[in-house]
């Protein structure tokens, strides 16, 4: 590679070349291990000379290598002053990354980027939209209070302007000045409630979002953009769906009556005998049947298609609104797609069913057709596990019950002691609700007490424990068996549940009670704190009723109390002898002693932990902690009365009365005379004038948004290309789309006209989309809307009338929701199943990245078992350490590799705070590190999880392992195979990805080996074994392919092992990242070459 490099470098012959061929030859130069990823000052000086060079191309390439740097996570902020300079360049390529650069350092380096303010608000008046964006980008970024009137005069310009990429911008900015200046709190408001009447979907979910960070509160401005919100909120992002549906969701509970009225009166119709008839007059007058409001039947509607969204968070946000806001007879629909959400990764999991739990408790009916779902797989993690069990616990009657108990029984065999000792608790809790089956589970939990598991005997213990209290009189056997299992039992609960048992029941066993006593007499001073209690109570019980017996014995064991070391245990000691031994001290209450020991307990309520998660908002922080996290939003109680509900359409009708007085009267008059062609000549003439003022009125009044939206395409389409010199393929384009717009018009004012006699709040869309198809491309929409094409599309309309008058418009069917469909009472209309040409023109021209929809992250193929001594057991004083690659997404962070270390305590003593120190990380490098484990048993070990950012190279992350004595040097150093991602591509999009990673970009070798070595299984064990990457079908017997992305950059690692005649076959790997494709082919060669 090094040669291909000083060939380049010779024939070029130009400075600029010459400059680039050193670079790359100091880049892939083997001084060093890996110099691709070692800062050197030299290379920082070239991109300066780069950066100062008077050739665009210099300065492009520059840029280029420089974000590139900061995509890796190098350190470029010594640039800044280099790339400040060129914030003014005419170039747009290069002025596009000058803004990337500076929205990443513009913080650290705000005095500098104070110099080029006045850069950046010359920038906020450029015609190209990503260049204005861009500057408000930057300029909020710099965190500095003297620029608060700059910042918040430039944001107020944004939000009019006419793209609604830059107007998105605007409201991210809104955010970045209220946490700056709060102050600023009330003319921010202003700008959101202006940009809360935007119509465009990419800034809708924007806006809402700093509606919630700034006035949560100021409901009002919601309400004449409620209806607009609903409808858009199909065609919104998911990002932007869930901010909005999580709003809507706190605004229907503040402005609708409580749907749950309809489900809660059935049970008051039962009426008194006696009651008189005026009586049940006034009954009936105050209590009115529940009608639900159309804009709630909206929102519910509205929402339900976004069930099967493929983003889990958009789910469980329509989940919890339906949950919240929607009558209980139709939250039943949010069950399956709830369910399907239990395929997604672990983490997904752990928090439906998180909220799965919560709703159990209250509806069981919900998710029992689903139970089977809920069954623990061998795969699954303890906390998925747990969780599975409180939702079959929850769902549990008598109808299931014996399925469930069968499941049971083999959960207790789990070789996860955890899980299994959760799984006793959870037929204890079964035996409590279901009297039916409480004797089978006590048999059954007596029989765990042979069990040669210590957790398993001693969790069993205390759950029979608990179920006794509840008829103790009816199982003196039981006690009895558990009284001999004292002798083997050593956890200390335990001991404790069977002590405290024997002495409520000390009268039932006379015979065992005092034995019992004599020998945990013996072992007192060995015991637990928790157990000695216990014995202190047995020992109090018995002398009250038994004190011949046991008199001396009680008298030792308080002496022995006397003197221990713990002041609890001391103190009871005390108290007890004061009460039960009588002399001239004891008070009065001696007398009562016996009543006060042996009086009736109540049986414990065994209830599930998520019963009191209900008053949190399902599907938050605050749920999934129990804890109210800060900035959490409280759902308000259902109104008794609904607030007037004209507040949310007086502004939608007088905007639609705006817009089309003329069109609308004119088109519904004529309705009964269309047979005569006389008429209809006269009728035409009249609506071409009509619609030439009232298309000039759209334009300059206001309603101007056919001009606004027209003009947004225009810089959306042009945002899109990759420069802005207006080449003849872009002309040629925008003439394709021109021609295709104008043939799909007809139907398009079909629709616009049907949906104009449904509704009013659609018609400003259906203007939009007609206005779309008059503009082509956008850019001329002006100068058409008042030339010949607007009476000429009269006429064409005037034609197709009558067809529509004699054949009405069919009413809209929906497949997802036959049953709730309102059009009489809903005063706006359904949002279009497709997407809607203000959409399509809105999201034509961001396609930023390159990177193709169909590539995805795919599960891995294959996880290594093999683990990394970490630190050794001598080397630590006791405390071994290794770690493994489980090679799953980190929770921690995109770009961390997720890295498991098991920690193991070898010594006989407990090791105390166990956590990571100080971190010695290469630059850019990141690592998040585990929480502080408090101690760790002899003989136990834990395994902890941490994140680590490689930036794509196989450096040492090196750090301290510390204890609360010791600090460790360790380090982890990770193979090249497990910085990549598998993910799933097809055949063709493998091959159109290899064509564009050539030349430079490829690497090969010739591999020799046995044929029976080449086989496909053969084949796909050896290198998933090696490298996380994942199988890409392939329509040829001899080549083989798998693909991968890198971790930190997403970079495409694309593999391909083509098998030749004989014993050869030729390995090839295409990637930008030709230094991590270096070292996989060298250790991808030796293991395919091997027998």
């Amino acid at each position: 590679m090094s040669s291909n490099s000083f060939a380049y470098n010779e024939q070029s012959g130009g400075g600029e070349a010459a400059e680039l061929g050193q670079e790359a030859t100091s880049t892939i130069s083997p001084s060093g291990a890996f110099g691709l990823f070692s800062s050197d000052w030299k290379k920082n000086e070239d991109l300066k000379q780069m950066l100062e060079s008077n050739k665009d191309s210099a300065k492009l390439d520059a840029m280029k290598r420089i974000v590139g740097m900061i995509a890796k996570g190098k350190n470029a902020s010594e640039l800044f002053p280099a790339v400040v300079k060129n914030v003014a360049s005419k170039n747009i390529e290069i002025k596009k990354l000058v803004y990337v650069y500076l929205v990443r350092y513009a913080e650290e380096q705000q005095d500098l980027a104070l110099l080029s303010i006045s850069t950046f608000q010359r920038a906020l008046k450029d015609p190209n939209q990503l260049i204005r964006a861009s500057a408000l980008r930057v300029l909020s970024s710099i965190r500095v209070p003297i620029i608060v009137p700059i910042m918040m005069l430039a944001i107020k310009e944004a939000s009019a302007d006419l793209s609604p990429y830059v107007r998105k911008n605007a409201a991210h900015a809104i955010q970045k000045l209220y946490s700056l200046d709060p102050e600023q709190k009330e003319m921010l408001i202003e700008v959101i409630e202006k940009l809360l009447k935007d119509k465009s979907t990419l800034v809708a979910g924007s806006v809402v979002m700093a509606f919630e960070e700034v006035c949560p509160d100021r409901i009002d401005l919601i309400h004449r953009n409620y209806r607009k919100l609903c409808n858009l909120l199909v065609d919104v992002e998911e990002w932007g769906q869930v901010v909005i549906i999580h709003m809507l969701t706190r605004y229907a509970r503040t402005q609708f009556v409580s749907p749950w009225r309809e489900d809660d009166g059935l049970e008051d119709n039962e009426k008194n005998f006696y009651d008189s008839e005026d009586e049940e007059k006034e009954k009936s007058n105050k209590k009115r049947p529940y009608t639900m409001d159309p804009d709630h039947r909206l929102l519910i509607r509205n929402t339900k298609p976004l069930l099967q969204s493929r983003n889990a968070a958009v789910v469980m946000a329509v989940a919890q609104l339906y949950w919240h806001i929607s009558p209980k007879s139709e939250a039943g629909i949010i069950s399956k797609s709830l369910v399907r959400l239990l395929r997604s990764n672990r983490e997904v999991q752990y928090i439906v069913l998180q909220n799965i739990a919560t709703m159990s408790i209250q509806r069981k009916g919900m998710f029992e057709p689903y139970l089977k779902s809920f069954y623990v797989r061998s795969t699954d993690p303890t906390m998925i596990k747990t969780l599975k069990l409180e939702i079959l616990t929850n769902l549990a009657n008598e109808a299931n019950i014996s399925t469930l108990l069968r499941e049971f029984q083999t959960y207790v065999k789990s070789q996860d002691k955890q899980f299994a000792a959760a799984t006793i608790q959870t037929i204890g809790r079964c035996a409590t609700s279901i009297t039916e089956v409480t004797d089978t589970c006590l048999n059954g939990l007596v029989c765990l007490l042979s069990n040669r598991d210590e957790i398993v005997v001693a969790e069993s213990v205390v759950v029979i424990k608990k179920l006794l209290q509840m008829q103790p009189a009816q199982h003196g056997e039981i006690i009895k068996h558990m009284a001999k299992l004292l002798d083997s039992i050593t956890v200390p609960v335990a001991r404790a549940s069977i002590l405290w048992l024997i002495g409520e029941n000390c009268e039932r066993v006379p015979k065992i009670a005092p034995d019992v006593l004599r020998k945990t007499a013996k072992s007192f001073t060995n015991e637990d704190d928790l157990v000695k209690l216990q014995i202190l109570n047995l020992g109090a019980k018995l002398y009250l009723t038994n004190s011949k017996q046991t008199k001396l014995l009680t008298q030792y064991i308080l002496n022995l109390g006397k003197y221990d070391q713990n002041y609890d245990i001391r103190d009871r000691t005390r108290f007890i002898r004061q009460l039960i031994v009588p002399n001239e001290k004891s008070g009065a209450l001696s007398k009562y002693a016996k009543k006060i020991f042996l009086a009736q307990k109540p049986a414990p309520l065994l209830e599930s932990p998520f019963k009191d998660r209900d008053h949190f908002q399902l599907g938050t922080l605050s749920h999934t902690l129990n804890i109210k996290a800060s900035g959490y939003l409280e759902l308000s109680n259902w109104p008794e009365v609904a607030p007037d509900p004209s507040v949310r359409n007086v502004e939608v009708i007088e905007s639609a009365k705006e817009w089309t007085p003329v069109g609308k009267t004119k088109k519904e008059i004529p309705a009964k005379k269309f047979y005569s062609e006389s008429e209809e000549e006269d009728e035409e003439e009249e609506e071409e004038e009509e619609s030439s003022d009232s298309s000039s009125d759209s334009e300059s009044g206001s309603g101007s948004e056919s001009g606004d939206t027209g003009s947004s395409s225009e810089d959306d389409s042009s945002s899109g290309q990759e420069s802005e010199t207006g080449s003849e393929a872009d002309v040629e384009c925008k003439r394709a789309r021109q021609r295709s717009s104008k043939t799909k018009r007809k139907s398009d004012s079909e629709d616009g006209e049907k949906k104009n006699e449904k509704s009013k709040a659609s018609e400003s869309s259906s203007a939009e989309s007609s206005s779309m198809g008059e503009s082509s491309s956008g850019s001329e929409s002006a100068s058409e809307s008042d030339g010949e094409p607007a009476p000429r599309k009269v006429t064409q309309a005037k034609e197709r009338k009558p067809q529509q008058e004699r054949h009405p418009p069919p009413k809209d069917v929906f497949l997802l929701d036959l049953d709730d469909f309102n059009s009489a009472s809903t005063p706006v209309a359904l949002p279009p199943p497709a997407l809607s040409p203000s959409l399509v023109a809105d999201l034509e021209g961001l396609n930023l990245s390159a990177s193709s929809s169909v590539i995805s992250v795919s599960t891995p193929v294959f996880v290594p078992t093999k683990t990394h001594e970490l630190l050794h057991r001598m080397s630590g004083k006791g405390l071994a350490a290794q770690y493994c690659f489980p090679r799953q997404p980190c929770i921690f962070g995109d770009k961390m590799v997720s890295v498991q270390i098991t920690l193991n305590n070898t010594s006989d003593r407990k090791i105390e705070n166990i956590h990571i120190g100080e971190k010695k990380l290469p630059v850019g490098m990141q690592m998040h590190v585990f929480h502080p484990i408090d101690s760790l048993e002899p003989e136990r070990s834990v395994t902890v999880s941490v994140g680590i950012d490689f930036c794509d190279s196989t450096q040492t992350a090196c750090f301290q392992l510390c204890t609360k004595d010791d600090c460790f040097n360790v380090n982890i150093q990770p193979p090249v195979g497990e910085l990549l991602l598998p993910v799933a591509m097809s055949e063709k999009d493998f091959k159109k990805e290899r064509g564009t990673l050539t030349g430079m970009n490829e690497t090969s070798a010739t591999i020799i080996a046995a044929p029976q070595n080449f086989t496909p299984s053969t084949i796909l064990q050896k290198v998933v074994n090696v490298a996380n990457l994942g199988a890409v079908p392939s329509g040829q017997d001899n080549v083989h392919r798998f693909a991968a992305k890198t971790v930190h950059s997403g970079s495409l690692m694309l593999v391909t092992l083509e098998l030749k005649e004989g014993s050869t076959a030729q390995l090839i790997i295409n990637t930008e990242k030709t230094l991590i494709g270096s070292v996989l082919l060298r250790e991808l060669k030796p293991v395919l070459s091997q027998g």
